[in-house]
């Protein structure tokens, strides 16, 4: 005797697998929303923390511009240009002539010596210290120059621009005498070495220590 079932009268239903999956899935989420929450709240927190820090920071800021303004107001004009000397006594300080030779003697090649090296100003920039200098440079050919100027500005450390130059003869030697503009900025760290000093002709500083 063969029992068969008809599914179609009587079908498999298996009505607690729905609601389980529904409870899983609201219960999941449930706990999706409060992490996000918390982690909302958090963010918002530092947020809130950073910006009352940059408020306090603005606020010290401008009350210490107001007090260096009134300082300043209240020197008379022979106290602010004594004051003026003093910065640029420190920023003159600050510069080394020997950093200055040793970056320079780097960036020379060996057709190229330098004939005069001015200080035309030094100043200091967020620690910094940036030299505007007048430099002479002698050589038998206006290639070696260019070449030597694109060296100086791919080393970051000088930048020149050509102004002049000048036929030069005598002393048993011909060649010409170019003029550049050079903005010096010093890398932090040990100075660069090289054995052409020979090429450092003469110096006439307008300020600075060696």
């Amino acid at each position: 005797m063969n029992n068969r079932l008809n599914l179609a009268s009587k079908p498999f239903n298996n009505r607690a697998l729905p609601w389980t999956l529904a409870i899983l899935i609201t219960f999941l989420s449930f706990v999706s929303l409060i992490l996000i929450a918390r982690l909302t709240t958090q963010a918002n927190s530092k947020a809130n923390a950073i910006q009352v820090e940059i408020n306090e920071l603005s606020q010290q800021e401008q009350a210490l511009r107001q007090k260096a303004a009134d300082i300043k107001g209240s020197l008379t004009p022979d106290q602010q240009q004594t004051l003026t000397a003093a910065h640029l006594l420190v920023d003159r300080k600050r510069f080394s002539w020997s950093r200055l030779f040793a970056d320079l003697e780097a960036a020379l090649p060996g057709g190229v010596r330098v004939s005069r090296i001015s200080v035309r100003d030094i100043a200091a920039h967020g620690g910094q210290t940036i030299a505007e200098l007048d430099l002479a440079v002698f050589a038998k050919s206006s290639s070696t120059v260019t070449d030597m100027i694109a060296q100086m500005d791919r080393t970051g450390t000088f930048q020149a621009d050509l102004r002049s130059q000048n036929l030069q003869k005598g002393r048993g030697e011909t060649g010409t005498e170019y003029e550049l503009y050079v903005i010096y900025t010093p890398r932090a760290g040990a100075p660069s070495s090289s054995d052409r000093a020979a090429n450092i002709a003469s110096v006439e500083p307008s300020g600075g220590n060696k």
